[in-house]
């Protein structure tokens, strides 16, 4: 099937009558897609929703997500509609086909990576999407999936802000990351996605135009998400440090066979997609306390990538290519992030209570507050 056709809703699941179902009573084990459909998506009953999931061959996502979210769906009376997408889109042409395709519908749910490869666009015709990040039945009702959607929608907002009025902002890490600097009023628009996310995971990216300094790359480089190539990663078995001067890596430093290797991978995938290789877009760190990887992540580095980024033990750059989210990653494990000499992020913690803000929003979600104060640490990586 033709990545133009990503998304192709078929007669079978046009039944609105057949699909649109109240129960007196909601089932138990929905409430991280009850939480999904009422706080983060915001539907109501005899809306028409398109759950978006990938297909069978693909191992990315489990069945039972989308499938939960649908049988909750058409307990809270929506009229439920699935189907399934192409795992990826590459080009502008396909993923405007793609967004195109969605019109109809109140509202679209993607299982499914090709939301978050549409996650920037903007275009006003485009119905209210949500990406998921739960990528299994067992995420989506974990304390990752059911911690309270606005409580974390408060503390993303705080912590935006927090970020536009800090006047000094420093980020270091166990090997030897020493970046500072601020975000300049330079006219540069602020990066968000288009999508909304669900679970909530990073706050608004940071241009990198104010900072500088140097930033060790260490285990990996791995894609954005934004669009696939091959090879998708970069093993690196030393450490390597990137030289930043604002949106310009002015140069890397290690040893000679490491740095050239990193150098090759970026004007490999710059050249793929006719991009300048040596640019740094913005960054950001993981605010959700219950976003976790069990399992090891260069055991699968495209599924990690995906999701274990909105864990606070990881920060990670977007570089590669003069947007967001540009091609290629940086991940810097246990960060401590000042502002204005606060370490808001502390060797891989947030503690949201050190913003002012935030301390009296944890007040009126004390299971919230609960959930920081004992995050899940496991991110597929060791110290």
């Amino acid at each position: 099937m033709p990545a133009m056709k990503a998304i192709k809703i078929d007669q079978a699941c046009k039944r609105d009558a057949i699909n649109a179902m109240t129960t007196s009573k909601e089932p138990t084990d929905l409430d991280g897609a009850m939480s999904l459909l009422r706080n983060c998506v915001g539907a109501m009953a005899g809306e028409r929703i398109l759950i978006v999931s990938e297909g069978e061959e693909n191992t990315f996502y489990d069945e039972k997500a989308p499938k939960l979210v649908a049988k909750a769906g058409r307990a809270l009376g929506m009229l439920i509609y699935e189907t399934q997408s192409n795992a990826t889109v590459n080009t502008d042409d396909d993923k405007n086909a793609l967004v195109n395709s969605l019109t109809g519908f109140d509202h679209v749910i993607f299982f499914s990576r090709v939301g978050d490869q549409i996650r920037f666009a903007s275009n006003p015709n485009m119905p209210s999407s949500t990406m998921c990040y739960t990528l299994n039945g067992e995420s989506l009702n974990s304390k990752f999936g059911t911690a309270c959607h606005h409580g974390m929608s408060e503390i993303k907002t705080a912590i935006d802000s927090a970020f536009e009025k800090a006047e000094h902002i420093r980020v270091t890490c166990p090997r030897g990351t020493d970046y500072e600097g601020t975000q300049l009023d330079n006219g540069e628009e602020k990066i968000e996605v288009g999508l909304k996310r669900f679970p909530l995971l990073v706050p608004r990216p940071i241009s990198a135009s104010g900072f500088n300094g140097r930033v060790v790359l260490s285990r990996f480089l791995v894609g954005t998400g934004s669009r696939h190539y091959e090879p998708y990663s970069l093993a690196m078995p030393h450490d390597v440090v990137a030289i930043v001067e604002g949106h310009k890596i002015a140069r890397f430093e290690g040893a000679e066979e490491d740095v050239k290797r990193v150098e090759d991978h970026y004007r490999k995938v710059s050249a793929q997609f006719s991009i300048e290789p040596w640019y740094v877009d913005s960054w950001h760190a993981g605010i959700h306390p219950g976003c976790r990887f069990e399992s090891c992540a260069e055991s699968d580095l495209l599924r990690w990538s995906g999701s274990a980024f909105g864990n606070p033990r990881l920060l990670h750059f977007h570089t590669c290519g003069e947007y967001a989210p540009g091609e290629i990653t940086w991940n810097i494990v246990d960060p401590t992030v000042y502002l204005d000499g606060v370490a808001v992020w502390e060797d891989g913690q947030l503690y949201p209570d050190r913003i002012g803000e935030c301390a009296s929003i944890l007040e009126h979600h004390p299971m919230l507050a609960e959930l920081f104060a004992n995050p899940v640490r496991q991110i597929g990586l060791s110290a």
